[in-house]
């Protein structure tokens, strides 16, 4: 008898808080800002070229200050190894002004504001929201896109369903600790090529009688 979405969300919640039970933020940073930098920086890129890149621009902008200072010019000159460097740097120099500018600084605390910042969306915010500011936030990425689709757990018609189903399905207090559980087994065990449904440890436990591949929608 197949389970249901919520045994399934059970097991899952289980299994990682074992495999995973304090995950790091995969991001080198220090503060909000660099974090915010950060996650901008990751769209379309790894984090490991991220983290790569990101300590030499710390060194001479990693204040809102120095990075206006720096200029996009100069961020992009750091920045160029990393997909859509031109429009990251854009983005960057115009972000530091407005945060001094409206927010004397500061990175704010609230969607809204994060998400009227040039280059960043909402998962990008939500990011930021769930781990600089505690607030309770379920960013998806590819990895999650893909893992949440391969164990029943959404649909996958679009990033927006996929994250309303997931927030349905587990506790409000697990949201900022289970996203990077998700993408940490999604980059060791369950990953795009390494595994169609019927190959990692979770897959087989959730579906153990899935004879056919699960082809996911790409975000």
């Amino acid at each position: 008898m197949a389970m249901l979405k919520k045994e399934r969300a059970a097991i899952v919640l289980e299994r990682l808080n074992t495999l995973y039970p304090d995950p790091p933020i995969p991001l080198d940073h220090t503060d909000e800002f660099t974090l915010l930098v950060a996650v901008l920086l990751s769209a379309q890129c790894t984090d490991k070229k991220v983290n790569e890149i990101t300590p030499e621009l710390f060194s001479v902008a990693g204040t809102p200050s120095k990075m206006r200072e720096l200029g996009e010019e100069g961020i992009l000159e750091i920045i160029r190894p990393l997909g859509l460097s031109k429009q990251k740097a854009k983005a960057l120099a115009k972000l530091s002004g407005m945060l001094i500018d409206l927010h004397e600084g500061q990175v704010p605390s609230t969607f809204d504001e994060l998400e009227a910042l040039p280059g960043v969306g909402h998962k990008t915010a939500s990011v930021v929201m769930s781990q600089a500011f505690g607030f309770p936030a379920f960013p998806v990425d590819t990895h999650i896109h893909r893992l949440a689709q391969r164990w029943g757990l959404s649909s996958g018609k679009s990033v927006v369903q996929t994250e309303r189903d997931l927030k349905s399905l587990f506790p409000e207090s697990s949201w900022n600790k289970l996203h990077l559980q998700i993408i940490f087994y999604g980059r060791e065990f369950c990953t795009a090529r390494g595994c169609d449904g019927r190959g990692c440890d979770l897959c087989r436990e959730l579906y153990p009688n899935r004879r056919k591949p699960v082809t996911w929608i790409k975000p």
